[in-house]
């Protein structure tokens, strides 16, 4: 007997198939043993019994609720200006104004209309950009401000060749540009 399982376990092993055969076996094993620890699946909650008539109970939605997603209703928060400092939306027309007023001005006079707008991280990857490759040449309307805190907020301005988005950082009270982005209209 001792024989014959050797014989049976070195051709079993020695053959692709035998080998995919065992390692097959060992997943099985270790699903049903998983299984087996982890309770009937089917099992939702307690049950409750009412009129001879067993139910699960568990959690219920109340039909009548309207709830339309996860929007909150808290307010946006408010952006926290300095006395005396300028607020969002005039920072960002501001910078706006400067970066579409590209033409017949070189890269430094146009470079130097941003900067007291911007951020030093911004100012940094703006330093060396000719100003030629603008793609706007003029604010076509108002800017608006999307507040996500009270230290950031979005300014997007309407440009004659699609939208302006400028995301803005106010971590002392006085807001600056930090990153620019353009969407084609």
């Amino acid at each position: 007997m001792r024989r014959f399982l050797d014989l049976i376990v070195k051709r079993l092993l020695r053959s692709r198939a035998g080998v995919a055969i065992v390692l097959f076996a060992i997943v099985l094993l270790i699903v049903g043993v998983a299984r087996g620890f982890s309770g009937n699946a089917t099992d939702r909650g307690p049950t409750v019994i009412a009129d001879g008539t067993a139910t699960v109970a568990g959690p219920s939605i109340d039909p009548s609720y309207n709830y339309d997603g996860p929007v909150s209703s808290l307010t946006p928060p408010t952006p926290s200006t300095s006395p005396g400092g300028a607020q969002p939306d005039a920072v960002g027309y501001a910078f706006a104004a400067a970066w579409v007023d590209h033409q017949n001005t070189s890269a430094e006079v146009w470079y130097d209309r941003l900067l007291p707008h911007a951020t030093e991280s911004l100012a940094e990857k703006l330093r060396g950009v000719d100003p030629v490759g603008v793609p706007a040449d003029r604010i076509t309307g108002d800017p608006v401000v999307v507040s996500y805190a009270e230290s950031v907020v979005d300014v997007t301005v309407p440009v004659d060749s699609g939208t302006l988005r400028l995301t803005l950082v106010a971590p002392d009270g006085h807001w600056l540009v930090d990153s620019v982005d353009w969407e084609r209209a």
